[in-house]
């Protein structure tokens, strides 16, 4: 122990020998090199405990506690015999109540048992017309082929018509000349005459307060509407309307008289303060000091709580009044109906109940045999619903046709009207002789700018 806990020597007191060159491996990287796996295959079990014993005992931690509590225990292994252990899931299981598969094949196998074959009797009609077959089915006829009209063909049957009216020659026809023109100015309105304008005087108050709307008014409130100025007539000069020279009459206000008045007034009461004596100077008396009279203290009554008149109480007391009443009526309908009265006895004259026997086709020919009765294949069933659904898809095709022929004559209709306006806006008009006011050149009347020198200096300012 005293050899194992020596230190070992220090690296200062080793004597150091000559250094040696190593070779600098560069190819290899900084990465940790990890050792390589054994060849042999080693468990983990058997490596952990081989970790285990190479780890001297005196690193190993100890409890001195468990040293000193614990007996020791002999290391002698006992053996014991295997048991099962008590679980609480057996008290817990629950009852299989569903059937297994043999019991559900024994209860398969009694029902077949149970189930007896009972033969029909022979039909005699076997012997003497053959077998009794089903009626066949009538053969359809085969389908005819019908060539696909497609729209491509008649696209191109309208293209060709088109390129055939369009080869047409045309002809070019002028209409004559209107003789109007020559004898007379055709297209120019006559001369309105404007009357002129008639001056009012301002209205600075509203309408409303003064005097009532006139249908002057109301005609002057309506939008006015611009009108073009009609052409002057070629050769006519132009006479300019000079506006006549009016004289607006000074007329006062209507609240000039009353300010004037009001004036006049506040003046007169000026005038009187002026002319009456001046009011004198008087000393009230010292209050005294012997008694003191203090105010009467006011005592306010004690206000008397009131109860609330709340909505809630009115709506809850109804609505128990309206459940007592419900309650009355209830205990009313209790009481009659505990209350037994028998009726009449109408059973005793009524007629006893008999049953009806069931009336059967029976075959004429043969007596006690069973008749067939008649019954329907679900292929005539289809056949039906097969008809009805072919109908219906040539009603739609049909309809199908029939809109794509009128949108096809509506495009033929507006195709022949656009060119007929094409062929409308080709035809040459020719656009009225315009004329226009002569115009006339005149003076100015602006005086002449009469030249002055700039002053730089600041002398004469």
């Amino acid at each position: 122990m005293s050899e194992l806990r020596k230190h070992p020597p220090s690296p200062a007191q080793v004597n150091k020998g000559c250094t040696i060159d190593k070779p600098f491996n560069l190819s290899k990287g900084k990465k940790r090199a990890f050792e390589e796996a054994p060849s042999t295959y080693v468990p983990i079990a058997q490596q952990v405990e081989a970790f285990h014993k190479r780890t001297p005992n005196r690193y190993h931690l100890r409890s001195r506690k468990d040293q000193n509590l614990l007996p020791c225990r002999p290391a002698t292994k006992i053996s014991r015999d295997p048991q099962t252990p008590v679980l609480k899931t057996k008290s817990r299981v629950r009852l299989v109540t569903c059937k297994s598969t043999a019991e559900l094949e024994a209860e398969e196998l009694e029902r077949l048992q149970q189930y007896k074959f009972k033969a029909r009797e022979l039909d005699p009609r076997i012997f003497e017309n053959g077998p009794i077959l089903p009626k066949k089915r009538p053969v359809k006829p085969p389908t005819q082929p019908i060539g696909f009209d497609l729209e491509i063909e008649k696209r191109i049957q309208d293209r060709e018509s088109k390129k055939k009216s369009e080869d047409e020659h045309f002809e070019f026809h002028s209409r004559p000349c209107p003789t109007k023109i020559l004898e007379d100015v055709v297209g120019v309105p006559e001369k309105k005459v404007i009357p002129a304008t008639v001056p009012k005087s301002p209205v600075f108050s509203l309408k409303n307060r003064i005097r009532v709307p006139t249908k002057e008014d109301e005609e002057e409130d309506k939008p006015a509407v611009i009108r073009a100025q009609p052409v002057l007539h070629y050769g006519v000069p132009y006479k300019p309307i000079i506006p006549e020279t009016r004289n607006v009459e000074v007329c006062p206000f209507s609240f000039d008289t009353r300010d004037r008045e009001r004036q006049l007034q506040e003046e007169k009461k000026i005038k009187e303060m002026q002319k009456g004596e001046v009011p004198k100077f008087k000393a009230l008396p010292l209050p005294h000091f012997g008694t003191i009279n203090l105010p009467e203290k006011k005592v306010k009554n004690v206000t008397q709580a009131e109860p609330f008149s709340l909505e809630t109480d009115k709506r809850g007391a109804y609505k128990a009044e309206m459940w007592k009443q419900q309650l009355e009526e209830e205990l009313k309908q209790q009481k009659e109906a505990a209350c037994f009265k028998a009726g009449p006895n109408n059973v005793i004259f009524q007629e006893p109940f008999l049953p009806k026997k069931e009336k059967k086709p029976v075959a004429e020919n043969l007596s006690g045999s069973l008749v067939q009765e008649p019954f329907q294949l679900a292929t005539e069933k289809r056949a039906k619903e097969q008809q009805e659904l072919e109908k219906k898809m040539a009603e739609v095709e049909a309809w199908k046709t029939q809109h794509l022929e009128e949108i096809r004559q509506q495009e033929e209709m507006q195709q022949k009207e656009e060119l007929a306006r094409l062929r409308n806006e080709l035809v040459h008009k020719a656009n009225p002789i315009r004329k226009y006011s002569a115009v006339e050149v005149k003076s100015s009347e602006v005086p002449l700018t009469v030249p002055v020198s700039p002053k730089f200096s600041t002398r004469f300012q």
